[in-house]
């Protein structure tokens, strides 16, 4: 049985609400895949493997000057 305060309620539903699905093409199988990305962040880099062929993709956040979310993904193999 899980037992979460109020508190933690609170905290965890704030941190929900800060996350964004987007769907992305994989860097490698080509497969388009929805991921939830933290947008608490906007300037963030992280890896994150592919839900179908389980390769590593780098992903690259930020956020135009409108604010909207700019989700980049590249290889292992590719400059970024």
């Amino acid at each position: 049985m899980l037992t979460i305060a109020l508190s933690e309620t609170r905290s965890l539903s704030m941190n929900i609400n800060q996350l964004s699905e987007k769907t992305i093409g994989c860097p490698y199988c080509g497969e388009s895949i929805k991921v939830l990305i933290d947008t608490s962040e906007l300037q963030q880099q992280y890896i994150e493997d592919c839900q179908v062929c389980c390769k590593p993709i780098n992903f690259i956040i930020s956020a135009n000057l409108e604010g909207e979310l700019i989700v980049n993904v590249y290889s292992e193999d590719e400059a970024f």
